[in-house]
This record gives C-alpha cells, sequence and structure tokens, in this order.
C-alpha cells in the first residue's frame, strides 16, 4: 500500500533549541524533531513536557548519517554550526569559529526515520552539510511531503544544481529563495494559510514561515537559478570566505560593499510538489 503523508506532520531536522519546533507547536502541528546534541535535547523535551506527554512533540536524538552507527559530531561556539561534516568543520575554523568538542552521537539513515514516524506534510532540513541526504532518501519512499526546505548551498554552483537535480526528480516545481538573515522580519498572514493563525516573533536562525506562508514569489528551476547566480556572485565577491575577504588590503572594499549592498547573507530553498507554469 501506497504511504499516505500526514496532514498533520512536520519534520524539524536539526532541532536546535527549538526555535522552529515551537512554532510548528503552536500552529497546531505534531512534530517530530532530530538533534544531535543531547543537552539541547533535554532543555527542549523540559521547556515542551506537556507536548511531549501528550505526544504532539517527539524529539530524537540522532544525527543523520549516511549509514547507522556512530557518527562524530563537531559542536561549535555557534552552535548552529555544528556538523558532522569535518571539512564544514574546518570551514568555521576558517571563518574564525573552531570546534570546541568532538562527540560522538548516533547516527542513523533518514529513510528509517521517516519508515518509522511517516511522511510529513512539511520537512524542514537544516543540517549543516548533510541536508542533501534527506533528499535522497525521500527518492526511497512511494510518497513524498508537500512542501520541503533546505539551506541551500552557497559554496560550490555544482552542489547547489545538484540539489535541484534532485528537488526536481522527486516532483518539486514551485521554488522560493527565502533570505534567512531576513527572517525576524516574518509576520504570521492572517487569516493563516498553514494550520492555526499565531502571532509569532522569529528569531535569528529560525526557519520562519513555511508551505503556503513561505514569502515571495513562486519560482522556476530557471528562474530560482538565475537568482541564485546574482546571490552566488556576492558570496563569492566580499562573502565570509569572499575573495576580497582574503586580502588585508582588500578586506575595507569588502566591508565597503556590506554596508552598501548589504551583506550577502544565507538563503534557504523552498521546494513544493504542486506545478508552476510560469514565473
Amino acid at each position: 500500500m501506497k504511504p499516505q503523508v500526514s496532514a498533520d506532520l512536520v519534520y524539524d531536522i536539526g532541532m536546535h533549541k527549538g526555535e522552529d519546533s515551537e512554532f510548528y507547536l503552536r500552529k497546531g502541528f505534531r512534530v517530530v524533531a532530530i538533534e544531535a546534541i543531547p543537552s539541547f535535547c533535554s532543555e527542549v523535551a523540559d521547556r515542551f513536557k506537556a507536548e511531549v506527554d501528550s505526544g504532539q512533540l517527539t524529539i530524537v536524538n540522532v544525527a543523520i548519517a549516511e549509514n547507522d552507527g556512530p557518527v562524530k559530531f563537531y559542536v561549535n561556539p555557534n552552535s548552529v554550526w555544528g556538523t558532522i561534516r569535518p571539512d564544514w568543520s574546518k570551514r568555521n575554523e576558517r571563518l574564525g569559529s573552531a570546534s570546541i568538542d568532538v562527540i560522538e552521537v548516533l547516527g542513523v539513515k533518514f529513510v528509517d526515520v521517516l519508515r518509522e514516524y511517516g511522511i510529513p506534510y512539511y520537512l524542514k532540513v537544516d543540517i549543516e552539510g548533510a541536508d542533501i541526504l534527506c533528499l535522497k532518501s525521500l527518492g526511497g519512499t512511494d510518497a513524498r511531503p508537500r512542501h520541503v526546505s533546505i539551506e541551500a548551498n552557497k559554496v560550490s554552483w555544482r552542489e547547489l544544481l545538484h540539489e535541484f537535480d534532485l528537488l526536481e526528480s522527486l516532483g518539486y516545481h514551485r521554488f522560493k529563495l527565502v533570505p534567512q538573515h531576513k527572517v525576524s522580519r516574518q509576520r504570521c498572514p492572517s487569516p493563516s494559510r498553514e494550520g492555526n493563525y499565531v502571532r509569532h516573533q522569529f528569531e535569528p536562525g529560525a526557519s520562519g514561515l513555511f508551505g503556503e506562508e513561505a514569502p515571495g514569489r513562486c519560482l522556476t528551476r530557471r528562474a530560482a537559478l538565475l537568482r541564485y547566480r546574482l546571490i552566488f556572485f556576492r558570496y563569492w565577491l566580499y562573502g565570509d570566505d569572499g575573495v576580497l575577504r582574503k586580502s588585508s588590503k582588500l578586506r575595507i572594499l569588502a566591508e565597503f560593499l556590506r554596508k552598501i549592498l548589504g551583506g550577502p547573507g544565507w538563503y534557504d530553498t523552498h521546494a513544493s510538489l504542486r506545478k508552476l507554469y510560469s514565473s
């Protein structure tokens, strides 16, 4: 029998300190939250004890990985930068935020999470360098979440194209590019287009609105990639690891461009199943 999408279920992959799970719970959704750092799991479980006890919130203390079994997790002082990827840890160190600890956590394949908890209506993924593992696992299911969001790759154009290839192969044809550095400016629409209406102030680092409420125009792949071209150019020129910031002499120019044009920021790609016929 073909698995059914649970219309009231949201996955929060990369729960962190519960910023997104709180929003989904307030909207009335059931939430399955995945988080690698044990202390974050304990803190969120205490904070939302009633929701855990009722079954509305399920917290799973694991890391999404290629294979089941123990994996190394690099804990960063900037807690949102925790990752299972050694190369990402080295990148963070190059950007001035070295990992302070390496812990061993249980790694699980995302397809096993799907088999145990079901297919969600919305899948939010933000797991620093491993988002693609969740997309690949969706290829092994006969049903798909109606909406998906991942943190867009901002270093490799080839890897960004691979993300779009995967999304399209899974049936996602509507895209939105959501600037995560501006998420605190988002406001919940009334009447609500997803779940209950709530007044909510998004914290910096939160994923923000989702599904039919995600801000911005719906785009085709072609239109979305055209926008990412400009974003990538800004990353390359004066982003955290941009060419202008690698020279002490040119760093002044990079800061000037940031003041004039604004920082390049970072973006989530939101994708939806329903086809878009014009952009």
